[in-house]
């Protein structure tokens, strides 16, 4: 006993010198205070009116009055009117010059820069993609496609460049710009939608300067990114030689950036094309007309036959200008060689406009939808409530919904406004520093303030059972896909297939699987966000020390043990970074699983685009970015904070 108590004192200060035993300590003290003068003037789940404010009256106004100046406004006639004209006029270019090259020229083009920029293999890839384009009976609108993701990409990395630029050669730009830029990316697609049609109206400009909104932010992080990471020596050599600060910017600073400058152009490519369905809604035409249309008819045939040209495209794109950067410095091409290539392109371009072959034969259009509505038909009559025992798929969209969405969304709504708050703070305080639980308290608290409490609650409740359903699933494959080489490279395709398809075409057959309800946005969340998840996991573990590993080993530990006590543990930033892309993946989707009765504020934004209805869904957008916001301090300390330890 008296050893005991010897030792006792020495115990309780040790514990109390860890941040986390500290930080729960205070938590604890001030839930004991807070908790019961709280629960006795808010005893209610619901928000409070009085600390809610209504701006559905200057939203109603602000739509109002661009609705009756559009044409008649100078800032209208113009310089919205000239930035529409200028976009109209680009993108009917680029289509006269893809249809005057016709289908032969076009193919030839993408398939000789593929070999110059990444081989012989490449370009084989890159032909038989664009091929199979015009198999599916897809080469007009594929042309519609690609002509409006060429200008919108150009201006994306135009915008993105210049913005990366700022950021990258001024610390207070870059801190002025990260909230923006991060509103950009994630604002649904559905909620500025609205804004840039009242603007501009139906059409390509609409749907341009969207896709532009949203895929620009990736290029102006990764340009800022590289500038800032550029070699200092170097940097200090060039000044040290008398340069002017603009000459170390084109000498030095851009040339040292240009890997990063083409990765920022690689994902503003993939997110130009994801966006290629979701701008049809607002008059884009092509590939995504068709998906949507094949949408509202419930046409999964028809669905997929537009939808897999968006993928090849996304797939030939991606890897050209990931090999392009892979490539880049490494071997110089010879400019005779891209002469030889361009001449050959163009020669097969004229042979074909000689020959009367511009238009894609239709003889050789191969008509797929009608097999695979057969087959969507037959899984729906067998699949969905027809599997013996274990129930079809509609009794299990059934049954997550009651024992899983319901009760932790009745949950969520059931807890006092001001617990909410509470608990999102002692999670993002637990991960992080004050900074980190004010931003959040502060977020969550803007969604109440803005009035849609409980529909935000609601959707919260389908990103955490989409997110959990995705970790448990992206975990598991992550792990054994770094375990396995071969089952990683089975993989990579269907992932990279998952990855680019684009978001509608997801819903069409959980639909048909599922039914309408939480359940299938749920399930369509979850296929979107599940690659990332395998990628970013698989990565992780894969970059573990091998002496660490090694070590492991000759200690005796198996293989199970080596994953758990050294793989696991090394490779936590990146599960955690997973965490954090399923969370904001799963998001975007949930809300357009409004479309297919996933309710809350996904249906509020859908809705308010619908009707014209500016406040209804600029509202519920702005909380769908204070929710993201939020679940993005929850979920991922960033690199200041994991170097103080707190």
């Amino acid at each position: 006993m008296a050893t005991l108590t010897a030792t006792a004192p020495r115990t309780i200060p040790g514990a109390l010198k860890q941040p986390a035993v500290r930080k729960l300590l205070l938590l604890a003290l001030v839930a004991a205070i807070l908790v019961p003068l709280a629960n006795a003037r808010w005893a209610s789940g619901a928000w409070p009116d009085a600390l809610t404010v209504d701006l559905s009256e200057p939203l109603a106004r602000t739509s109002d009055w661009i609705i009756d100046n559009r044409d008649s406004h100078p800032l209208f006639l113009y310089f919205f009117g000239h930035i529409s004209n200028a976009v109209v006029l680009s993108v009917r270019a680029v289509y006269l010059v893809l249809l005057a090259a016709g289908w032969a020229g076009v193919t030839a083009i993408a398939a000789l820069v593929a070999w110059r920029v990444a081989g012989v293999r490449l370009a084989l890839g890159t032909a038989a993609g664009f091929l199979t384009c015009g198999l599916l009976g897809m080469w007009i609108p594929t042309m519609q496609t690609l002509a409006l993701m060429v200008v919108a990409v150009l201006a994306s990395a135009v915008v993105g460049a210049l913005l990366g630029l700022a950021a990258g050669l001024s610390d207070r730009m870059d801190r002025a710009l990260r909230p923006v830029l991060d509103t950009m990316q994630v604002l649904p697609a559905f909620a500025y939608l609205l804004p840039v049609v009242l603007v501009f109206g139906i059409g390509v400009p609409a749907a341009v300067l969207a896709t532009v909104v949203y895929a620009a932010p990736p290029m102006a992080r990764l340009t800022a990114l590289g500038l800032r990471g550029a070699d200092k020596e170097v940097l200090e050599a060039v000044e040290s030689l008398g340069s002017t600060a603009r000459q170390r910017l084109l000498t030095a600073r851009i040339p040292l950036a240009r890997k990063e400058l083409l990765l920022g152009l690689n994902q503003t490519i993939m997110m130009a094309l994801s966006m290629a369905v979701i701008a049809s809604v607002i008059g884009a035409g092509g590939l995504g007309d068709r998906v949507y249309q094949a949408l509202a008819s419930v046409d999964v045939g028809a669905a997929l036959a537009a939808g897999i040209p968006i993928v090849l495209l996304a797939v030939v794109l991606d890897r050209v200008t990931a090999a392009a950067g892979e490539r880049l410095g490494t071997e110089r091409k010879s400019p005779v060689h891209w002469a030889y290539a361009l001449a050959a392109a163009v020669a097969i371009a004229v042979a074909g406009r000689l020959a009367g072959r511009l238009d894609w034969p239709e003889a050789w259009s191969l008509n797929i939808a009608d097999p695979v509505n057969r087959a969507v038909d037959w899984m729906t009559a067998h699949l969905y409530s027809g599997v013996p025992v274990v129930g079809g798929t509609a009794e299990w969209a059934g049954h997550f919904t009651t024992w899983v969405l319901d009760p932790v969304r009745d949950g969520l709504q059931w807890l006092p406004w001001w617990s909410v708050l509470l608990i999102v703070a002692a999670l993002a305080w637990l991960i992080g520093t004050w900074h980190t639980a004010l931003t959040a308290v502060l977020a969550m608290a803007a969604i109440g303030v803005l009035g849609v409490w409980q529909p935000s609650l609601d959707t919260l409740s389908q990103v955490l059972a989409a997110v959990a359903v995705t970790l448990v699933l992206g975990f598991a494959t992550g792990i054994a896909a770094a375990r396995s080489d071969r089952f990683e490279r089975a993989l990579r395709p269907v992932l990279d297939v998952f990855q680019t398809m684009p978001q509608f075409v997801y819903l069409i057959p959980v639909v048909a699987l599922f039914g309408v309800g939480r359940a299938p946005a749920v399930a369509a969340a979850v296929v979107y966000a599940l690659p990332a998840v395998v990628r970013i996991t698989t990565q992780g573990l894969r970059q573990v020390d091998p002496a660490a590993l090694e070590s492991a080993r000759s200690l005796g530990a198996t293989s199970a043990q080596q994953l758990r006590q050294v793989q696991l543990p090394l490779a936590r930033r990146s599960l955690l970074l997973a965490v954090n892309q399923g969370v904001v993946l799963v998001l975007a989707v949930v809300i357009i699983g409004g479309l297919v009765g996933g309710g809350a504020l996904g249906y509020d934004v859908v809705f308010g685009l619908a009707q014209g209805d500016l406040a209804t869904g600029l509202v519920a957008g702005a909380a769908i970015v204070c929710l993201g916001l939020m679940l993005d301090r929850v979920t991922q300390p960033t690199e200041r904070r994991t170097k103080k330890g707190a």
